[in-house]
C-alpha cells in the first residue's frame, strides 16, 4: 500500500539519485558571501522595524549536547559541563537586545523554534530565562506556533509540563531508530519507554502537534529491525513523521568518521528501507506531505498542503505565511526581506562580536530579482508539487514567461520523458512517481547550479535519496 499521492518506483530513484540541495532556502547557504557585513544586516533591521504589523518568526540555536550522535551534521558542542550554557544565554540576550534596538519596536511573533544541538540541555531555570528574554524584546502572539526539539533521554514528564507552561505547544522528538545494535553504532542509546513517556506527557499538557524524526540508511539497519522500529513509532501515533536519508559525508562531518562504512546498508538495501517505511506509514494512515515528511490527514501540515498554503523554511515545512525569520545564536540563519544573514559558527567568534557590541554576522546574501523569482518557483514545487510558470512570471513582473524559462524547460525534458512530471504549456505537475525526486525537478530552476562559474566551485551535496 502506498499513499494515494505517491508512487514508489525504485528503478526511477536509482536512475535519478544524484547529489543535490535540500532547498530549505534558495539560493542555498553555500552561495552566501563573506562580504555581506553586520552593517548590511543592521540596515535591513532598521527598515524592517518600520513594519509593526506583519509578524516575525524566531529561531534560537542551542548548540550543546551531552552526548555526540555519530550521524549528526548539525553545528553542536558535545559537553557534559552544564555551566557552559548560562554564559551562552547571556550572549544570546545581548544579541536579542542589539536586534531589538535596531528594529526600534517590540514586533509581533507568531512562530518560534528552539533547535540545536539539544535545546533541552538547558535547565528549567535557563529555559525560563531564555523565554523571558524573548518576550522582553518581542511580542509572542496568542495562538502562535511555538516549538522545541526534544531529546527524550533527558526530559521527564515534569519538564514537559514546564515547557508547556513557558508557552511551547509543539515539539519534535528525536528517535532515529529504536534497534539496540543501530543505536550502539551511532552512539545514541534511547529506549522506547522513555520516548513514549515524553510523548504521553506532551499530549497530557496540551501540545498541539508532536513530530518524530527517523533516519534510514544508518549502520546495521536492515528491513527486519527497521520494520520493528516503524511498528513502535506507529503505536506512539505522532502527528508527523520526518523520515530522513542518512548522508554519509565523513569528510565534512568529523563525527561520522566513527561510523564504519562497512556497516552501512548498500544502496539497494537502503531503497528497501525507504519503500518499507512508505508502505507502513501509509497503512497506518499517514499521508506524504513532501520531502521526507508524513503527517496524519487532520494535521495542520496535511491540511495546509490540501489548501495550497504550505510553506518551507530553514526548519522544514511550515503552515505559517512566508514570514521574515530572525535567528539567534551561533550559526543561525535569518531571512529578512530579500536578504539571508548567517551568524558566526564558533562560540569564540560569537562572544567576541557581541563583546564589541557588534552583530555576529559571518556571511550573507542580497537576493536579485531572479533569485526571488526562482525562490518562489522552488518553494511552490516543494510544497504544491505543481507550478504555473505564467502566473509565477506575472507575480514577479516578467512579461514573456516562455522565453524567460526556456533553458529551464529544456532541462526538464528528460525528467518529463522519464515520467517525473507532466507539462501542459507553462503548467507543470509533479507526478506521484516524481514526488520523492522533487529535489531533482527543483534543481533545474537553480540558476546557481547551472551557472558555469558557480559549477567550478560546486560543493558536495548529499544524495537526494
Amino acid at each position: 500500500m502506498m499513499p494515494a499521492n505517491l508512487d514508489f518506483q525504485p528503478e526511477l530513484i536509482r536512475r535519478f539519485d544524484v547529489a543535490g540541495p535540500r532547498y530549505t532556502s534558495y539560493p542555498t547557504a553555500d552561495r552566501f558571501r563573506p562580504d555581506f557585513s553586520a552593517a548590511d544586516y543592521a540596515a535591513s533591521l532598521r527598515e524592517r522595524g518600520c513594519d509593526t504589523v506583519t509578524p516575525l518568526s524566531l529561531y534560537v540555536h542551542i548548540p550543546f549536547c551531552e552526548t555526540l550522535c555519530y550521524y549528526c551534521g548539525c553545528n553542536k558542542i558535545p559537553t557534559k559541563n552544564h555551566a557552559r550554557s548560562s554564559p551562552y544565554l547571556d550572549q544570546v540576550g545581548q544579541e536579542m537586545g542589539l536586534v531589538a534596538g535596531l528594529l526600534g519596536a517590540r514586533l509581533p511573533v507568531t512562530q518560534l523554534h528552539w533547535g540545536g544541538g539539544t535545546p533541552t540541555f538547558l535547565s528549567d531555570a535557563e529555559a525560563e530565562r531564555l523565554m523571558d528574554m524573548t518576550r522582553r524584546h518581542f511580542d509572542l502572539q496568542p495562538g502562535g506556533e511555538y516549538s522545541i526539539e526534544i531529546d527524550p533521554r533527558k526530559v521527564s514528564a515534569t519538564r514537559v509540563a514546564h515547557l508547556a507552561a513557558l508557552g511551547f505547544n509543539r515539539m519534535s522528538v528525536g528517535i532515529q531508530d529504536f534497534d539496540p545494535a543501530v543505536q550502539q553504532a551511532v552512539n545514541r542509546i534511547q529506549s522506547f519507554e522513555e520516548t513514549r513517556d515524553v510523548i504521553v506527557a506532551a499530549r497530557a499538557n496540551g501540545f498541539a502537534s508532536i513530530s518524530v524524526d527517523l533516519i534510514y540508511g544508518l549502520p546495521r539497519q536492515n528491513a527486519f529491525n527497521f520494520a520493528a522500529t516503524l511498528e513502535q513509532v506507529i503505536t506512539l501515533r505522532p502527528d508527523r513523521v520526518a523520515l530522513y536519508s542518512y548522508a554519509h559525508l565523513p569528510q565534512r562531518f568529523t563525527p561520522q568518521r566513527r561510523i564504519h562504512a562497512a556497516d552501512l546498508p548498500e544502496p539497494q538495501a537502503k531503497l528497501v528501507l525507504l519503500g518499507l517505511a512508505i508502505r507502513r506509514l501509509a497503512h497506518a494512515g499517514y499521508v506524504y506531505v513532501g520531502m521526507d515528511h508524513f503527517a496524519l490527514p487532520d494535521d495542520e501540515l496535511a491540511r495546509a498542503q490540501q489548501q495550497g498554503k504550505l510553506q518551507r523554511n530553514f526548519q522544514g515545512y511550515s503552515t505559517q505565511a512566508d514570514l521574515d525569520l530572525l535567528a539567534f545564536g551561533v550559526s543561525g540563519i535569518s531571512k529578512l526581506g530579500r536578504q539571508y544573514i548567517q551568524s558566526v559558527k564558533t562560540l569564540e567568534a560569537y562572544g567576541a562580536a557581541l563583546a564589541a557590541g557588534e552583530l555576529p554576522v559571518e556571511r550573507g546574501l542580497s537576493l536579485s530579482a531572479d533569485d526571488l523569482l526562482r525562490r518562489d518557483a522552488i518553494q511552490r514545487l516543494m510544497c504544491d508539487f505543481a507550478l504555473d510558470l505564467q502566473a509565477l512570471a506575472q507575480r514577479h513582473g516578467v512579461d514573456d514567461a516562455a522565453s524567460y524559462f526556456s533553458a529551464d524547460l529544456r532541462r526538464l525534458q528528460p525528467l518529463e520523458q522519464a515520467g517525473l512530471l507532466q507539462r501542459e504549456g507553462l503548467k507543470l505537475r509533479v507526478t506521484p512517481q516524481g514526488r520523492l525526486l522533487v529535489r531533482i525537478i527543483a534543481m533545474q530552476f537553480d540558476h546557481h547550479l547551472h551557472d558555469a562559474a558557480a559549477l567550478l566551485q560546486a560543493p558536495r551535496y548529499s544524495r537526494v535519496i
